[in-house]
């Protein structure tokens, strides 16, 4: 397979000139979004709206950027995100488009309607097979996605308690997946508790929408319900004192094979472009209900027809650049103790992994890991 082509751009913009949004419109016309033919097509447009209480996702103006640009060449674009099956403000699609609209995505900062692509209650999907898929054979993908002509991702590229970063892979295959398809991926391992660095604080439980954790109250030790728990993983992010963890190591691997599976099950067969933007590169996933300092600086937006490709130029771009100081991963790496894993995404989250993933989605055929950055 020969290089795939990935356009990049910083975020320096010069006075008097064009801002931001202008300037990855011109990106993403450079790297050839044009050539899709949107006549009167329906463009699913996929995003993360945010947490309520997160704000380091992207601006709207970013998305209305995009569907500028979309409608300018006659297509009919929404933006979308799936539910989500742990409690917060996007688990049915009424909470969802309260969040949405409170952190700023409605029709007029948009230029387009929002859809929550997997319906009220996150039970409207569609079961998709997985071309070449080994570990699923059907995917449920919301409705609305696979209704569209044409599918774009929009991701904001961060890291990620489970999957160490989170790019445009990680938006399209988790992202797009219903409840069902968001449980069917997390089944892969259950999480345990170590006893002794447990403070039996509960912050935990608000994470946990499938009473997976029992507290023992005579002990004063949160517990796993392996019965409930669906293996999301949503408590080790939530834990300050790293005492929830994995105790089957490939139950990472197997949710990044998963994803992977699932998003070629969203893009196979249709038009399909992807854009990633690395700023605010916090260490957790924007599903967070906050964000903390962000690990590595604003580095610019990618642009590419293969969401391969776009991951590892961001990431190895993420790699090359210079970890923050007043962050989690620059406090790793200040620590004596710790155990360097030359690896910026695994340094801020130890349990985390991320290269299974991307060789996962190169042997089923997503798209290649050899790529040529051009810079506009």
């Amino acid at each position: 397979m020969e290089k795939a082509k990935v356009y990049f751009t910083d975020f320096r913009t010069k006075a008097n000139g064009d801002g931001l949004p202008k300037k990855l419109q011109k990106l993403i016309r450079k790297a050839g979004i044009g050539d899709i033919d949107f006549d009167t097509k329906f463009v699913a447009i996929k995003m993360h709206f945010g947490e309520m209480g997160n704000i380091s996702f992207l601006r709207p103006n970013y998305a209305k950027a995009v569907v500028d640009v979309v409608s300018s060449l006659g297509g009919k674009p929404f933006l979308t995100d799936c539910n989500t099956m742990y409690p917060g403000s996007r688990k049915n699609a009424l909470e969802h488009l309260y969040c949405a609209w409170e952190n700023g995505f409605s029709p007029l900062s948009a230029g387009c309607p929002v859809i929550i692509g997997d319906g009220l209650k996150g039970t409207d999907d569609i079961a998709v097979p997985v071309n070449g898929g080994e570990y699923v054979k059907e995917a449920y993908i919301g409705r609305a996605i696979m209704d569209a002509d044409i599918f774009i991702s929009l991701s904001h590229f961060k890291g990620h308690e489970m999957t160490g970063f989170g790019g445009a892979i990680k938006n399209i295959g988790m992202g797009c997946g219903s409840r069902a398809g968001k449980t069917d991926q997390h089944s892969n391992g259950k999480p345990r508790i170590n006893a002794k660095k447990c403070r039996g604080c509960k912050l935990c439980m608000k994470e946990c929408a499938n009473n997976g954790l029992v507290f023992d109250e005579e002990a004063k030790k949160m517990t796993i319900d392996p019965n409930h728990c669906v293996g999301c993983g949503r408590c080790i992010g939530d834990c300050n004192f790293d005492a929830i963890y994995f105790s089957e190591d490939n139950a990472v691997s197997l949710l990044n094979y998963k994803m992977a599976e699932y998003t070629k099950a969203v893009v196979d067969g249709r038009p399909n472009f992807h854009i990633s933007l690395v700023l605010d590169v916090s260490p957790n996933c924007d599903c967070h209900c906050e964000n903390d300092a962000p690990i590595l600086p604003n580095i610019g937006m990618f642009a590419s027809f293969d969401p391969l490709a776009l991951d590892q130029a961001c990431v190895d771009a993420c790699l090359a650049a210079t970890p923050l100081p007043n962050s989690q991963l620059g406090e790793h790496l200040a620590d004596p103790n710790f155990h360097d894993h030359h690896d910026h995404f695994k340094n801020s989250t130890p349990e985390s992994e991320w290269k299974s993933c991307l060789d996962h989605a190169e042997k089923i055929g997503l798209g290649t890991r050899e790529y040529e950055l051009i810079r506009v």
